[in-house]
């Protein structure tokens, strides 16, 4: 068989087959049901953008792990950096000890920020980490003890982080209390914040606005060219802090290195997570230096900044920066243009938005109004055809890649969406 990184989608079997049903029965009998399967897609291994299961079944990816496998799965120099630091020393916490790894990353984490600010870095293991470690950062900073973040952002699922969070009301259904004093704008609306300073959160006790620089898991939303720089703007004339959630849309996956340089705006603290590492549990928080003045014992992590994750990580961004993220920025192109020819011939695509390799599809019904059982039907479509793909938002396909995507494999995906919107138009007409 061909290689696994060079092959293309091959369904050999019924999709479960009979290794990976084997799988999914333990998985029910042992896993927490609080997770969200889109599909049964047992994995065996993953090289590059493809995935095979259980049962040999290969599948094109175009989620990368949830937009964390940037550089793909498997990177041969991503797995030498793992193996070769794990020789030497796999744990010995940061919080207490020093070692190379994780300092030399903090240096470059600091240089790459956007912004020539001097900067600092705490490590965490997650995405939802680094919301919360930002959280307590800025208001032990500003001494301020109130916090703007936007309707249908997501930030985690931790308590800070999930008290931020307003995308979907499954999030905190069941978990009140809530963090107090946080407070909802509406994206890409300055005024909703203004509003907000007039009404329930003055600016004088605000310590931060939280912010997706393009919204991920609320639907692959961009703002207007305004938005950021009119957050920036607010934030410098009221002493509040920015905090840019880049955890989705860091490290190349927008064609930059991170999405708000495509504003020209600076962060006070930079939240960073999944394709940090590529893979491995790393997340991080990169803020000026002088808001960064929390004293010892503030705030610690047992693991974060682990030594091989941040080898991983070193890895990752040299060929980030070396290749993927221009290949993101042509690789997005053809991706979108093919998604908008797609659009012409059907009416069910409403929108294709996105930067690089961060797509949204946003699918409608015949009045116009968001579909979510027709998105939902579409990526199953496409699944059992051989593409992986994600739902976001109310109604919105998502495409985010590994950011190694070839011209071909990019071909492939929207021969597959096209077969996939084909087979759901036929099953809507059937039914009428």
């Amino acid at each position: 068989m061909v290689a696994l990184h060079r092959d293309e989608p091959r369904i050999l079997g019924p999709v479960p087959g009979p290794k990976s049903e084997a799988w999914l029965e333990r998985d029910d009998r042992f896993m927490s049901p609080s997770y969200t399967r889109t599909y049964p897609l047992v994995v065996r291994r993953a090289k590059g953008a493809m995935i095979e299961d259980m049962d040999g079944n290969r599948f094109l990816d175009f989620t990368a792990g949830i937009a964390v496998t940037n550089v793909g799965h498997s990177h041969p120099k991503v797995v030498e950096a793992i193996v070769r630091q794990s020789k030497r020393l796999i744990h010995m916490s940061g919080t207490d000890f020093y070692y190379a790894p994780q300092i030399k990353l903090a240096e470059r984490l600091a240089d790459i920020a956007p912004g020539n600010t001097a900067k600092r870095v705490f490590y965490t293991n997650s995405g939802a980490e680094s919301i919360e470690a930002a959280l307590k950062l800025s208001r032990k900073h500003t001494r301020r003890p109130r916090v703007i973040a936007f309707l249908r952002g997501f930030h985690g699922r931790t308590y800070g982080a999930m008290s931020l969070s307003a995308s979907k009301p499954l999030h905190r259904q069941g978990f009140a209390p809530l963090v107090a004093d946080i407070h909802h704008a509406t994206y890409n609306d300055l005024a909703s914040v203004e509003q907000l300073f007039k009404t329930v959160c003055s600016a004088e006790e605000t310590a931060a606005i939280f912010v997706e620089p393009i919204q991920g898991e609320g639907g692959y939303i961009v703002p207007d060219e305004g938005f950021l720089p009119g957050l920036r703007k607010i934030c410098d004339e009221h002493g509040i802090l920015l905090v840019v959630d880049e955890i989705q849309s860091g490290f190349g996956r927008t064609g930059k290195m991170f999405a708000c340089e495509h504003w020209g705006v600076e962060p006070d603290i930079l939240c960073l997570a999944k394709g940090i590492a590529n893979g491995l549990p790393l997340g991080a928080i990169v803020a000026k230096a002088h808001v960064m003045d929390w004293p010892p014992g503030s705030h610690a992590s047992t693991f974060g900044g682990n030594p091989v994750a941040c080898a991983a990580a070193l890895a990752s961004i040299d060929l980030i920066e070396a290749k993927y993220a221009r290949n993101a920025v042509v690789r997005g192109a053809q991706l979108v243009a093919g998604l908008k020819s797609l659009a012409v011939a059907n009416p069910m695509i409403r929108e294709i938005r996105g930067k690089g390799l961060m797509i949204g599809m946003e699918i409608q019904d015949e009045s116009g109004s968001p579909a979510a059982g027709l998105r939902d039907q579409i990526i199953d479509c496409a699944f059992y055809r051989g593409l992986l793909l994600l739902p976001c938002g109310p109604s919105t396909v998502r495409f985010c890649p590994p950011l190694c995507l070839s011209r071909r494999q990019v071909d492939i995906g929207l021969d597959l969406v096209g077969a996939a919107l084909a087979d759901v138009q036929s099953v809507d007409k059937a039914q009428l």
